[in-house]
């Protein structure tokens, strides 16, 4: 997939349905442990004999890690360096398809919507759904948020 990204995005910068793909992020089998160790001790995400016995079929992240691998993509592929300004929340998040040591995993970042915030003017909010989308092309998680941004104009002013 293309890395399509805007380096340092600003509200102006994102249009209505626009797809954009980006990142590249290996999981490995250690991670997976170390993850559901720390915060998601359920035996399928922490053996792989008892990930083998469940329907995940073998070991498997946690929803909550690939939602934290989303993040750290995001991060990487263009909120760094922009002007968000966090968000209020989560519209919704999907764990489609269990995530494997191996697979590796990109973003297919679609913008639903922009408008300018009404009770301040600096900022608009973009509403996107991101894909985080396995080596096989399947969708494994699915989120729709809103982000604010900084508006370019607010910077000069």
């Amino acid at each position: 997939m293309p890395d399509t990204a805007i380096p340092h995005p600003a509200f102006e910068d994102f249009v209505p349905g626009e797809i954009t793909t980006y990142g590249r992020y290996e999981v490995t089998k250690e991670e997976i442990i170390a993850f559901a160790t720390e915060f998601d001790p359920q035996p399928f995400h922490l053996d792989e004999e008892a990930g083998r016995a469940s329907w995940l079929g073998g070991l498997a992240a946690s929803g909550w890690h690939t939602s934290a691998i989303l993040m750290r993509l995001n991060c990487d592929g263009f909120m760094v360096g922009s002007t968000s300004m966090g968000s209020s929340g989560l519209e919704e998040v999907q764990w489609l398809k269990p995530v494997h040591p191996g697979d590796v995993l990109t973003v297919r970042r679609e913008i639903l919507e922009t408008r300018s915030s009404a009770s301040r003017p600096e900022m608009g909010i973009v509403r996107c759904r991101f894909e985080l989308v396995n080596q096989k092309g399947e969708a494994v998680l699915v989120q729709t948020n809103p982000i604010f941004f900084g508006r370019r104009s607010a910077e000069v002013a």
